[in-house]
């Protein structure tokens, strides 16, 4: 079997790993529960390819998260559910039911006009979906009220944003990013009072009391909580690199050095990064 660009042959290679009987033994044991994990680190892997605008690599992880597209609908057809196709098939649809002033005839044509088109396409397409779950016998509970909509499974930082984006379009929302200041400092003062106490389970839900009202501030100043974050990230492992290439150049180990030489060093990369702007 060689390389293709036809979708089918990616297929079909999923189709002889997953072979009962001739097939790859890791591929076969493998369900939705034990991919799942896989499948969120891919397009996370997508997402640092597009950060570092590596063309080599965005083309490479875009492949491993397709491969994770074909693998599910792959379990899913042999449970008799649905196939590649019919995700195809799917989202082919959802996209021209969408777009109706590109593929119909339609009065959108402004960027607010197609929002509010999209939302109401979207909320139709909630309802028919709901009637044909519910003739299955699936419960819609996990998605009642008006939240329900924001789904569990986001990483927390983007759960916590598309909660409160969800909240502020009924009014339920800071006026201002000042009073959001205040709502912060007031969660450390809790969280200060909880770490006193000793209790755990308390420090962790001031903690997260704590993040929840950072990541409501970020959204007012149009600061996307998980990017900035990741932003840190990158500095932290530039800053501590700078750390371990000088403790190097210097014949001293992470290990060995002192907290003081190590902050020495921090202080010192923070100095250059200004200087150079």
């Amino acid at each position: 079997m060689e390389a293709s660009k036809d979708i089918s042959r990616l297929i079909e290679i999923m189709a002889a790993l997953r072979n009962p009987e001739t097939g790859c033994p890791w591929d076969i044991v493998q369900t939705f529960e034990t991919i799942k994990p896989y499948t969120i680190e891919e397009a996370y892997e997508v997402s640092d390819a597009i950060e570092r605008n590596d063309m080599d690599d965005l083309c490479d992880e875009l492949g491993d998260l397709l491969l994770q597209v074909v693998f599910h609908a792959r379990m899913a057809e042999e449970a008799g559910e649905f196939s590649f196709g019919d995700v195809v098939e799917a989202i082919t649809g959802k996209m021209i039911r969408r777009h109706p002033h590109v593929f119909a005839r339609s009065d959108a044509d402004t960027p607010d006009a197609v929002k509010k088109q999209w939302e109401d396409i979207k909320q139709a397409e909630k309802r028919q979906r709901a009637e044909r779950r519910a003739k299955r016998g699936i419960s819609e509970d996990f998605k009642a009220g008006f939240l329900g909509s924001v789904q569990r499974s986001f990483p927390a930082l983007t759960e916590a944003l598309k909660l409160q984006e969800r909240a502020a379009k009924v009014g339920f929302d800071w006026s201002a990013p000042e009073p959001i200041l205040d709502k912060i400092e007031e969660e450390i003062g809790e969280l200060r009072v909880a770490l006193a106490e000793g209790d755990r389970t308390k420090v962790s839900d001031e903690l997260g009391d704590l993040i929840f009202a950072i990541v409501n501030i970020g959204r007012h100043v149009k600061a996307d909580p998980e990017q900035s974050l990741r932003g840190t990230n990158t500095k932290f492992r530039r800053r501590f690199s700078h750390i371990e290439t000088v403790l190097d150049a210097e014949g001293e180990t992470l290990e060995a050095a002192s907290l003081e030489r190590m902050e020495e060093i921090w202080q010192a990369a923070k100095a250059i990064e200004r200087q150079l702007g």
